[in-house]
């Protein structure tokens, strides 16, 4: 499955044109009921639009919360390796080794920690994408429907 189709499932269900259908005769038609129309699509194709762009931006919103929850345990993960490397310090320079080795052992746990959050965090605020690309995309196409291409 394609990112296209993962997120198509997550948006909005609405009308959607059919370039392939065929046109309706409109000649016995009046201006106004045209205009009429003309101003009801429109309506709806705005609508749409912004269902989308509102559902992609959710998405996107979601993936930085996480990427930054990530990074803030790898801050605090941090903090915890410069306390408990300052404990080491001081333990293992007060009891010549004992109860300095096991700060340290603490210490790298943390540090491992920190690490692997950090990773995690970083790669998931890459992979955010701040502009809502189909809503781009199809208003791109929306001077060609308005023309009739």
């Amino acid at each position: 499955m394609t990112s296209f189709e993962g997120r198509q499932a997550d948006l909005p269900p609405g009308p959607v044109a059919n370039p392939a259908q065929p046109h309706e005769d409109v000649s016995e038609k009046s201006i106004g009921d045209l205009l009429g129309e003309i101003s009801r699509d429109l309506s709806v194709l705005m609508r749409q639009e912004v269902e989308l762009a509102t559902a992609e931006i959710k998405q996107e919103v979601a993936k930085t919360g996480k990427g930054a929850g990530m990074l803030a345990g790898a801050g605090f993960a941090g903090y915890m390796v410069l306390l408990f490397a300052s404990i080491a310090l001081w333990a293992g320079l007060s009891n010549v080794i004992d109860a300095g080795w096991s700060a340290l052992i603490v210490m790298a746990i943390w540090a491992v920690i920190a690490v692997v959050l950090g990773v995690s965090g970083r790669t998931r605020l890459r992979a955010v994408h701040p502009k809502p690309e189909r809503t781009v995309d199809t208003l791109k196409r929306v001077p060609d429907a308005l023309k009739g291409q």
